[in-house]
């Protein structure tokens, strides 16, 4: 009896331990379950986040949309003609190219770094219109440049009424215009010039105003 006793407890305690292990395996894969389950929110909550994150438009640091090429414009006169137009010194024939600028662009537009670079497009077919209208049917590299009477800095568009054959030389030639535009354009961005007084300007005679910088 007492080994019959004895053994019957042994039977016991093995029933015992077997059953802790069953119920600490159970509880450990429960446990393992659960971290995978937040393992996997939290990745699936990093992957949508990375998402947002991407989506998101670039900031432009607050830039002024450039004007569409190509879009509404005003000229400064009437263009009464397309042929036949003759260069007056440094300046262009006013029949021919009178000037133009964009309708709706101002000092926000201009005065924001880089918009020159953005709304410049003049085709290599208009250029070539440019100089048939002028009668120049062949010219050295360098020679002239087709140039924007109203520069886009100020507001100038790139239609055929704001364009002509400016030469390099006699001086002031095209890299003088280029001073002048410079300055104009600081004057109207520092508040010293109005935007419309700057363009009729160097619309008028860019070389008077060339000539009042002290060249």
């Amino acid at each position: 009896m007492a080994a019959w006793g004895a053994r019957s407890i042994l039977l016991m305690l093995a029933a015992a331990l077997l059953a802790g292990c069953g119920s600490s395996a159970t509880s450990s894969s429960g446990s393992s379950s659960s971290r995978h389950h937040r393992t996997h929110r939290t990745r699936t909550h990093h992957a949508r986040s990375h998402r947002r994150t991407r989506s998101r438009p670039p900031s432009r640091s607050g830039a002024a949309p450039a004007p569409a090429v190509g879009g509404p414009t005003a000229l400064l006169a009437s263009r009464t003609k397309t042929s036949g137009c003759t260069v007056n010194g440094a300046l262009p024939d006013r029949a021919c190219t009178p000037g133009a600028v964009f309708s709706g662009v101002g000092k926000a537009q201009i005065c924001v770094l880089g918009y020159s670079r953005r709304v410049r497009n003049v085709p290599s077919s208009t250029k070539r219109q440019v100089f048939r209208e002028y009668g120049i049917s062949s010219h050295a590299p360098g020679q002239y440049e087709v140039d924007h009477l109203v520069s886009l800095e100020l507001g100038g568009p790139n239609s055929i009424a704001n364009l002509w054959p400016e030469a390099a030389s006699p001086q002031p030639g095209f890299h003088e215009k280029d001073q002048v535009e410079n300055y104009l354009h600081s004057q109207v961005c520092s508040g010293h010039l109005s935007l419309s007084r700057a363009q009729h300007q160097i619309a008028t005679s860019w070389l008077a105003v060339y000539h009042a910088m002290g060249h």
